[in-house]
């Protein structure tokens, strides 16, 4: 084995730093109050958002799980019902912030493999009409699908959606923290992936590589009412141009950042089945940057994960059969052979 004194941390694309040439653009931003709508640099992300994404406007908030609070705040003003998989990242992992705080219950859905929640599953729980039910006002995807490993939602998806949203008058919120992933996976335009989303969600601290921020996309009636919703939790800010400049300098490189790891991605995934078939496997259909090795044969994924350890490769255990390895802009070539490596020799 191994051994290297080398750390490799596949564990999050969360793990990334600021490059110097971010941290440069950060020094040299121009900045004002944010909360008085006069930090120019935030302005200018904002507007940059709502045009990437054909929305009417955009508002710039500390995290994910604030992004889609926000939206469902705005959505929802404290009525209904959510549909959402039983898997979202907005269920699993973001406090119960939905209930906590929005005070509507969830109807929680079984996803598809690809990440999607099967036609006929959302209108199996939708209502609307009936007045001992909550009314289902609100549902809420996921793209790319963290839990299934990293999966891209298609167009086509989006418009089934669109349409059964459409029947039982209910909105479409999308959790696009890793958007931009599936945008170049399809290799469709943003604005054509979310043309269907009333409101959608990008996090600019993981691929982007910036290191604090997301951004909410939507009309601007909505974008009013979730940025009066951030003034009430705390999420005002003031000289956030320094933020927001780290946000534009991952904006711009994202393309080809992006790219760099789904193809590094798609190699280490293509060598790991190569080298142990019996022992592991990963699913190549419709993967982005996240590499889902399911354990088959000889390892549990708690032994994986330290024996990926032991190796300076820092990963995440899943679940009781799977282990993420998640390829980042601070991975490189010499990275994801040296990991190839330790798998040969497992």
């Amino acid at each position: 084995m191994l051994n290297s004194k080398k750390i490799v941390d596949l564990r999050s694309d969360t793990i990334t730093k600021p490059c110097q040439a971010m941290r440069q653009r950060m020094a040299e931003a121009e900045v004002g109050d944010d909360v008085y709508g006069e930090d120019p640099t935030v302005n200018e992300l904002e507007e940059k958002c709502a045009k990437l994404f054909g929305k009417e406007a955009a508002l710039f908030v500390t995290s994910g799980t604030m992004a889609n609070l926000l939206s469902i705040l705005a959505h929802t003003r404290g009525y209904g019902r959510i549909i959402m998989g039983a898997d979202a990242h907005i269920q699993k992992w973001e406090g119960g912030g939905y209930a906590r705080f929005g005070h509507v219950s969830a109807a929680l859905v079984e996803q598809e493999k690809d990440g999607t929640i099967s036609i006929e599953k959302i209108r199996k729980v939708a209502c609307h009409g009936d007045f001992e039910v909550p009314q289902t006002t609100l549902i809420c995807l996921e793209n790319t699908h963290n839990f299934t490993g990293g999966k891209a939602l298609t167009r086509a998806y989006m418009k089934e959606v669109r349409k059964v949203a459409d029947e039982f008058g209910m909105k479409i919120h999308v959790d696009g923290a890793r958007i931009y992933n599936a945008a170049v996976k399809l290799n469709v335009p943003i604005k054509e992936l979310v043309a269907e989303a009333d409101s959608v969600t990008m996090c600019f601290s993981k691929g982007l590589g910036a290191p604090v921020g997301s951004a909410i996309m939507g009309s601007k009636d909505f974008i009013d009412r979730a940025r009066y919703d951030r003034k009430a939790l705390g999420g005002g800010w003031r000289q956030a141009g320094v933020l927001a400049s780290a946000a534009l300098y991952g904006l711009e490189n994202a393309p080809k950042t992006i790219s760099e790891d789904h193809r590094r991605a798609e190699h280490l995934a293509t060598k790991i089945n190569e080298l142990k078939p019996d022992d592991f496997h990963v699913d190549l259909d419709g993967m982005t940057n996240m590499v889902m090795v399911e354990c088959l044969g000889r390892f549990t994924s708690i032994q994986l994960e330290k024996e990926l350890e032991k190796n300076g490769i820092l990963s995440f255990m899943y679940d009781e059969k799977r282990v993420r390895l998640v390829v980042h802009r601070c991975i490189d070539d010499e990275d994801i052979e040296h990991v190839i490596e330790v798998f040969r020799q497992l």
